[in-house]
Order: C-alpha cells, then sequence, then structure tokens
C-alpha cells in the first residue's frame, strides 16, 4: 500500500511540474544505437564474454572501456543537438555497470538520465536496456519478454517494452529490440528471426487490448531490412502513405533502402537494419505526443564515418575491425526519431 502511494504521488508531481514547464511545443528524442559489444573488463562466468577482458582476445582494458565511453557520450550529445535525446534505446551491452559509467562519467553526467536494465539469457550476455531524461519521461511500467522458440527459452536478447508519460501531457510506449543475428547464415537464422517478429507482434496486438488507439515506437537492431518478410509479412509493419489507421504500425525506414545507404556495411553493400517504426495514432494525431515519416533519421554524423579503402566510398568508424582496434565508435550508425509535444 505504502509503495503504491508513494508511486501515485510521485506520478502526480511529475505531471504538475511538467505541465506547469511545458508552454510550447517541443521535441522529444528517442535515440536507438547498437552499441557493438559496450562490455566491462571482467570474466563473467556464465557467460561467453572471455575475449573483452585485458587477457582476452580483444585485449579489452579500463583505457579502452572509458575511451568508448567518451565516443558514445560524444555521439549521443552530437546526435541531440541542443539539446541530449530524451529516451535512449541501447542494444550490445553487458550490465547495468557500463550503462552507470556511461550516464555518471561522462559529459552526459549534466542530464538526468535513469537506467532500465536487466540481464538477459543471451549467451554472450548482451541486452537491450534505456537511459531516459528523467525530468521529461516518468515510466509507468516497463517488461522484459524472451524469445521462446519450438518450448525453448532461446539464449538471445528480450524485446524490451516501456510504457510512460512525456511531459505529463501523453502516453507512449516503446519497444526496444535486437533480433538473433545472421552470423551462422541467413536462411538457417531466419527462422529465429520470424519468430522474433510474431513475439513483437503479440506484443503490439497486446497492447492495442489495454488502451486505444496507442501511441507505439518500436526501434532496434533486427537483422533484417525493412521490405524483408519478417518485418513486412509477420509484423505487418507498412509503408508510409497518405492516410494512416491508427492501430496499423508504420515503418519509418523504408525510405532508407537506397544505393550507399544504411545503419550498417558488409564489405560493399549497406544494410538498414536499425529502424523506426510507429503506430498510425503517432502520425495521425496534431495533439499532445505525434511526429512524421521525416522526423525519422539515420545519425550519420561524419564523424561516425571512415574511408573505405578496400570497397570504396565510406563505413562506420568501428572500434575493432576484427581483432584490431581502431578506438572508434560502432559498426553501425544510430537512428532517431523526433516527436512533437504540444
Amino acid at each position: 500500500m505504502g509503495s503504491k502511494f508513494i508511486l501515485l504521488v510521485g506520478l502526480f508531481s511529475f505531471i504538475v511540474t511538467n505541465s506547469l514547464a511545458q508552454t510550447e511545443s517541443e521535441e522529444f528524442k528517442i535515440l536507438f544505437y547498437n552499441l557493438e559489444n559496450l562490455f566491462d573488463i571482467k570474466d563473467d562466468s556464465l557467460t561467453s564474454d572471455e575475449n573483452f577482458t585485458p587477457e582476452g582476445e580483444m585485449h579489452w582494458t579500463y583505457n579502452r572501456l572509458n575511451t568508448k565511453l567518451k565516443n558514445i557520450s560524444k555521439v549521443i550529445i552530437a546526435a541531440g543537438g541542443w539539446k541530449t535525446p530524451d529516451v535512449l534505446l541501447f542494444c550490445e551491452i553487458e550490465n547495468r555497470y557500463v550503462l552507470d559509467k556511461l550516464a555518471s562519467e561522462t559529459p552526459l553526467k549534466k542530464t538526468s538520465y535513469k537506467v532500465i536494465q536487466k540481464e538477459s539469457p543471451d549467451h554472450r550476455g548482451i541486452d537491450v536496456a534505456m537511459l531516459y531524461n528523467s525530468e521529461r519521461f516518468y515510466p509507468t511500467s516497463y517488461k522484459y519478454y524472451p524469445l521462446i522458440f519450438k518450448n525453448e527459452v532461446l539464449k538471445t536478447r528480450e524485446i524490451l517494452c516501456v510504457s510512460g508519460i512525456v511531459d505529463g501531457k501523453d502516453t507512449i510506449h516503446i519497444l526496444g529490440n535486437h533480433w538473433p543475428s545472421r552470423y551462422s547464415g541467413l536462411l538457417e537464422t531466419l527462422e529465429l528471426r520470424e519468430a522474433a517478429a510474431a513475439l513483437l507482434k503479440s506484443l503490439v496486438e497486446q497492447l492495442k487490448k489495454e488502451d486505444k488507439n496507442p501511441k507505439i515506437v518500436i526501434a532496434g537492431d533486427f537483422n533484417e531490412n525493412p521490405d524483408d518478410k519478417s518485418i513486412v509479412d509477420i509484423l505487418d509493419a507498412r509503408s508510409c502513405e497518405s492516410k494512416y489507421v491508427d492501430s496499423a504500425i508504420y515503418n519509418l525506414s523504408t525510405t532508407w533502402v537506397k544505393a550507399n545507404s544504411g545503419t550498417l556495411k558488409f564489405q560493399s553493400q549497406w544494410f538498414s537494419f536499425d529502424q523506426i517504426m510507429v503506430s498510425g495514432a503517432l502520425l495521425n494525431s496534431n495533439e499532445r505526443l505525434h511526429t512524421t515519416l521525416e522526423n525519422a533519421s539515420i545519425v550519420n554524423l561524419s564523424f561516425l564515418l571512415e574511408e573505405d579503402k578496400k570497397f570504396g566510398g565510406k563505413k562506420p568508424y568501428r572500434t575493432y575491425n576484427g581483432f584490431d582496434y581502431q578506438g572508434g565508435f560502432s559498426d553501425h550508425l544510430p537512428v532517431m526519431l523526433r516527436l512533437t509535444v504540444n
């Protein structure tokens, strides 16, 4: 009884404070970023992380970890412009420790970021997690959903679902994803990503039962392109059109599929595995919280790219190239969604 009362008082105070503070339209930014193996330097005996230790094949040291954290904070600050993004969705992070260091030991410490994170069953120990600006976003609930395939919980990342209130004005549901990779072969792993698509679809349907025309944002590294079967047929993520259905899901990343464009590069080919999708309710509304197709973008800041001497053009400036330390950022580019709050 006492904890529920405290929660209600906190929520009431948050709504009142933000309602008084927000007098004009403002942007609310959500950034998704695959951080390419953000590990601590310790060996966890329960996971396959031994390569990312000082003695491991990557020679992952405290100094290299701190350099990577500073690099990530640079990306976040530059992507946000005048204000850092209000919600940061990450994948390929090992634990809460690295997130706490990012939030408190880099220039991000000036922002009131709080952490949502849970250890996943992933065999490498990498998770999907969130940092959120507690001055603008109040989580009312969150839950992680494991991927079950053939009645077995897979040792892979879970889907994170966070519901919360933006500026004390409107509720939004944010779903963070990192679907099974193609590492063991495209066709060999396809069923796993199709299972992830089915799970995500079921979570969307659940939200629609609980909230009429919910405002949903889906972001993540799907290891699939926007026009692949799991996205189009199973998840039923539609291309943007002139008229939107409130309850449908629209993929704002379909326009990113073009030559020499994407969020990661393999040899000479770009892919758009990192995507942003929203419910039609966010595209139809002009009140409180809403967005447009143009407000979703790849964050292709110049310092995130380097010359691709082997295949031509540019490529992401990575932390590692194979086992060789580069001191860069990530093998993925971040993606961002800007929403308007009235």
